[in-house]
Order: C-alpha cells, then structure tokens, then sequence
C-alpha cells in the first residue's frame, strides 16, 4: 500500500527534448517518482532549470549513470542511442524505462532485453498509451464480446510536418527519422493487443505481415501501410506518416458492430479528462463508454514503471509492454521495413563502427577457450558461429560482436546460405572492426547441384569478393558428388590451397568415411595437400534419416571410431540435434515433422532421458549436455552453432562448463557405466 513514508522512485533523464518534458510532467503528478537530474550534453542551454525545477543538471549522460542518487533512468535520446544507453544503464545499476521505439530492430530489443536479465534490472519501453485506464477498458470491451467476434481492425497514426526538414530527426536517416520508427508503433501495438484480446491473449503476433512505404527525398517513410494477418482470422490494417495528415481513429469490425476510439494513444487526455469509446450497431443504434481520469497521461507511465520497480518486476504489467510484447511489437516493424525496403543509413556498416553498446570491438575475456587445429598457426576457438539467418549488418553485428568479445574467433560461412547475404554481412563485419588476423573464417562451396571440381574455385572468387578477404582459413566442399572421381576434387583444392586462396586444412562436408579415405590416399600417392577436416553431422542424438538430400551423420560408434582413430577433426552441424534436447522436445510432441523423421527413436530417447539426468545434476539443461557431450570427444571436435540472439549465445556457451570424462561419454551414448561420481 502506498504511504507518505514509501521512499520515492528517483529518476534521472537522459536527453532533455520534449518527450522528456512530457514524462517530466508525468513524475511530476505521479504517486511513486521524483525528478532528481538531467544528463545533457549541453548543461548550459537557457531554461533548462525552468523546464525541470528541482533537478539538478549534469554534463554528459555518463555522469547521470555514474550518480548513486538516480535509482531510474528513461532514455529520450534520438532512436539509434536507445539501445547504447539503456545497455550502459543497466550495467551501471539502474532500473530503465526507454521512449518508444524501445530498438531500432527487435535483435537491438533482444540485446536489451539481455543486458536487463543480467543485470536484474527493470526495463520498459514507454508506450504510455498502453497503462492508462481508457486501454484496459477498451480491451474488456473486446474480450467480453461488446461487438462479437473480431474480424478486421483498422488504425492510424499519422501528421503532416509543415515541410520536408532534412535536418529535423523526422526526416533525417541517421537519425531513424520516418513514420515506421515515430509513430508506427502505436497501431501495430493495438492491433496485436485487440487480437490477443479478442482471444483471451495478452496480445498475438501476426503471421504475416504485407507492407509499403513511400521514401521521400532524405530516404526515410514518410508514409507507410501495412496488413497484419492473424492466425484467428483477424486483419488488421495499419498505417503512419509524417507528411500526411491521417484520421487517426482506431476501428474494431466485428460480427455485431463496431468500435471506434479517436487518438487512443491519448486516451482521456494528457492533463486527464474523459475518453470515449463509441459502439456503433448494424441497425445504426450507438453507444459512447466513457472513461474519465484525472491522472495525467505521462503520470500512469511513471507509476507503471514505478510500481514494477517497487515489487521486484523486471517488466510492465499486463496491458502494458512485456519485454515478449516489445519483441514482438519490434518484429512486425522489422517485416514492414524490410517489405518497404527501408534500412537508415545509422544501420549500415559505415557508422557502426563500434559494438552496440558503443565500446570498440575487442576481446574481453577467454569465455570460450581456444585449441589448437593442424594446419593452422593461430588457435582456433572451441565452437564455430554460423550466423546464416540475418539479413542486415546491424542485426548480424550485435551477435558476431558479442560472439568475438568473448573470446571466439572462428567463424562458419558458405557460398550456398542465402544467396550470399551472410558472406557480405561477415565480410563487412570483419572489415568494418578491423579483425581479419584475428579471426579463422571457415568457407565452403560446390554444394548441390553445382558440386563439380570447376565450381569450386569459382564459387571461392565469389565468395571471397563477399568476404572481402583473399583468402579462408579452413574450407570444406559443401556436398559430395559420387559420380565424379575424387582425385578431380583433391587437385580441385589443392590448386586453391597453392594459390594461397585457401590457408589451412581443406576437406568435405557431408562426406563419406570411404570417400575421405580414398581422398587421402590419392594425395599422397600423387603428392597433393591431403584433406584433413571433416565437416558432417554429429550429435548425441544419432541422425536417422538425413535433414537434407546429401547429408551425412557421423555419430553411431563407427564413426566415433574412425574419427578417432585418425584424429579426424570434425566441424559438427546440428550438434544439438536441431532442437532434440530442448524443453520443448518429448515424445508426445510430434507437431514438428523434421524432430521426428530424423531423431525419434528410442535409442534417441534414452540419451535423452540420460542428458536430462545428468543436466539435472549438474543444474543445467540437456542441451548443455549434449553440446557437452560433442565437445568433449576423444578426436578434435568443433561444434558448428547458430544462435540468433545473445541468450541463445550464452545459453549455448554453458556447455562450456561441464567437463565430461570417457565414462561419461560412454554413459550418455550408450548407458554402459554409472554416474555415481556426479551426484550432488
């Protein structure tokens, strides 16, 4: 209960612009904060004591996170330094409240999201409209069926600036100007809250998402619409702009009438007042629910966040925006840009030059160990990052970054993923942070239907143009191709491994053990660089039926044996087995046909159920097991990962601390020796 002994929430603000001023308002006449500073850049500009009385003004933004009197920071910088500062914030100790949109894209949301976990910090994004009364009404109405099963929603958000400003942030591409980023985020947040309502859902993300933009002189939307399709039917139609005055009503069809609510993302006003709700019937009969509060706008945000901070909640309460609900919300943005062909020029690889929390890319640590790979002099890290599902440098950045920053340095490629967008994403990564020493990129080619020994120096052209490098450190050819006599791609090879293109061992993905024997044998007998890496599947899970035409699974005791028996260092993909040892993975769950085509089984389930008692022993995960397991191997083993987000990341590095002795090896694959030694 609140009582006049309750210790205040003391905020600080980054950037005193006038959304600042509003939320400055909204402490103001809020039940749980105080205003205490300022951080500016520029502590001298007139007025600034009038604009927040009481507080005190601070050079820099780095001094109001260094102030132990600041419990709260909200970030009002520009968009592209939400993420920067409300990262920094955190790691110095502070709750955080960002002004919408909370990240440029949902993987900035997603680092965000990281950095507040660890830190046990509360973090909000500030869609105000969300914890005002009038939004909980409006979301009763819907669910309690005022207007019968939902069927299409409609919203907008837009304004006409008196011109086109190049330099004013809402036109500006390295400021993330344009209507998508400003004011895009109100209807689509809506929608996706009326369609979780309309099925008892705290909000639903769509599944699909159509969307257009109009790209004016300075590159950034200056109108834009979107579809929204629901898996319960519903349509929603957004739109935003800065250069076009727009009706902005909000409207609900269902089957028994319709809503409509003007400027919802006002609610009963700023200052307070009454908010109107109309319901309007088919036979032309209406209805007005009225909402009258006296809280200011700004003020319900203040409390939200002051609220949560108070009882130890790291995220809003429901209706307003759950981290899941920002990610989500960020994720419909990311398609409706990427649909309108809209990346801002503060995205692209010439100004991020540093990581996302604005420090310069350096190793900070030795998280990942290192060991050492014949046929290379530099130590090459214990896992290989495959980061084949981004589309755009600042999204695939933040991960190689952090991946890099923990002290990995070996980088999976290949000519085939994507029509080479991750080779030119990695290419500008290691470009832009200067790395290229540093670090061991793994290339592949000749992948099916194009696997003929011509193919692979051309395709190896290619993908070094996309790398910008002369040379990869290890390469594998990407399928085999039976018909055609091994000795042709040995010399195939061997001719990029002279020319310097290619700098350490070479070898096959998706290789035979009989091939790669036969290989070998053929260079030696005629005096070529031996394939000397192998590239195939390998989990604890044994691969039944191969993921894709021309697989090949290396797990079952014969391979082990021969992998060891040669000292064959294999670069395992799918060495988690897709998903196997997840929480998610059971036997009664068989929604996802490839988990079953190729590893249900009970041999399967039984290592399952032996990684799920060991992780419980140890107080980690099954998947920890069994990249433990992979890593572990009595030959040199490199497990291939493809995490698309800093948690996926450190969870998948927890694998690293789990030592695990022969007798375990022999235990989890084939349950042949007790476990006593690690009870407790």
């Amino acid at each position: 209960m609140e009582t006049s002994e309750t210790p205040k929430i003391r905020w600080g603000i980054l950037g005193p612009g006038n959304i600042a001023k509003a939320f400055t308002q909204g402490i103001a006449h809020s039940q749980t904060g105080e205003l205490v500073a300022i951080g500016t850049r520029n502590p001298g500009k007139p007025g600034l004591a009038d604009v927040f009385p009481g507080a005190r003004i601070l050079e820099g933004y780095d001094a109001l996170l260094a102030d132990n009197t600041v419990d709260a920071v909200y970030i009002a910088t520009p968009h592209p330094t939400h993420a920067q500062w409300a990262i920094k914030a955190l790691e110095a100790g502070k709750h955080v409240l960002v002004e919408k949109p909370v990240g440029l894209t949902a993987f900035e949301a997603g680092a965000m999201v990281h950095a507040a976990r660890k830190a046990g910090k509360f973090l909000g994004e500030a869609y105000m409209y969300r914890v005002h009364p009038q939004t909980l009404r409006l979301v009763e109405l819907v669910a309690s069926g005022a207007i019968g099963d939902v069927r299409l929603i409609k919203s907008s958000f837009g304004f006409a600036m008196p011109a086109v400003l190049p330099e004013h942030r809402l036109y500006s591409s390295d400021l993330a100007g344009g209507g998508i980023m400003d004011v895009g985020g109100y209807p689509v947040s809506m929608a996706r809250l009326i369609a979780g309502a309309a099925v008892g859902k705290p909000f639903l993300d769509p599944d699909s998402v159509v969307g257009s933009a109009h790209l004016g002189q300075t590159g950034v939307d200056e109108w834009a619409s979107a579809i929204l399709h629901f898996d319960n039917g519903i349509v929603a139609e957004v739109s935003c702009s800065v250069s076009v005055a727009q009706d902005n009503v909000l409207r609900i069809f269902g089957s028994q009438g319709r809503i409509e609510v003007d400027d919802f993302w006002f609610a009963s006003g700023k200052q307070g007042g009454v908010g109107n709700i109309r319901i309007l019937r088919p036979d032309g009969s209406a209805e007005t629910v009225s909402v009258e509060e006296k809280g200011w706008l700004y003020a319900f945000e203040a409390d939200a966040a002051g609220y949560a901070i108070r009882e130890g909640r790291q995220e809003f309460a429901w209706p307003g925006m759950s981290w899941a609900d920002s990610l989500g919300n960020l994720r419909v943005m990311d398609k409706w840009r990427s649909a309108a062909g809209l990346e801002f020029s503060i995205e692209k690889p010439s100004m991020r030059t540093t990581t996302l929390s604005g420090r310069k890319l350096k190793p900070r640590g030795n998280r990942i160990p290192t060991k050492a790979l014949p046929g290379l002099a530099r130590p090459i890290s214990n896992l290989a990052l495959g980061f084949e599902d981004f589309r755009t440098f600042s999204s695939a950045s933040i991960l190689l970054d952090a991946f890099f920053e923990y002290g990995g340095n070996l980088f999976d490629t290949a000519f085939h993923y994507a029509q080479g967008i991750p080779e030119t994403l990695f290419g500008q990564w290691q470009r832009n942070r200067g790395v290229r020493e540093e670090i061991v990129i793994i290339g592949k080619g000749a992948h099916t239907p194009f696997c003929t020994p011509d193919a692979i120096g051309k395709q190896l052209s290619v993908s070094l143009d996309r790398l910008q490098t002369d040379h990869v450190d290890v390469y594998f050819m990407h399928r085999d191709n039976p018909t055609v006599p091994v000795g042709e791609f040995v010399d195939a090879m061997d001719a990029e491994f002279r020319a310097g293109r290619i700098r350490g061992p070479f070898g096959g993905s998706n290789w035979t053990r009989e091939r790669m024997e036969e290989a070998i044998a053929y260079a030696h007998k005629n005096g070529k660089q031996a394939p000397g890496v192998l590239s195939n599947n390998f989990s604890l899970a044994e691969m039944l039926v191969p993921l894709w035409e021309g697989c090949v699974a290396s797990s079952d005791d014969a391979w082990k044996e021969w992998l060891t028996s040669r000292q064959m260092p294999n670069f395992g993909w799918s060495s988690q087995g897709r998903g196997f040892f997840t929480d998610r993975a059971g036997r009664d769950k068989r929604d996802n046909q490839e988990l079953v085509r190729s590893w249900y089984s009970e041999g399967n389930f039984m290592r399952r159920d032996r990684a799920v008692e060991l992780a419980h022993r140890l107080g980690k995960h099954p998947i920890h097991v069994a990249l433990a397991y992979v890593l572990a191997q009595p030959f040199p083993s490199f497990p291939l990962i493809g995490p698309r987000t800093l948690e996926e990341l450190d969870d998948s590095l927890e694998a690293l601390a789990i030592p695990l002795s022969p007798e375990d090896l022999d235990w989890l694959a084939r349950g042949a020796v007790a476990l006593e030694h690690k009870a407790g």
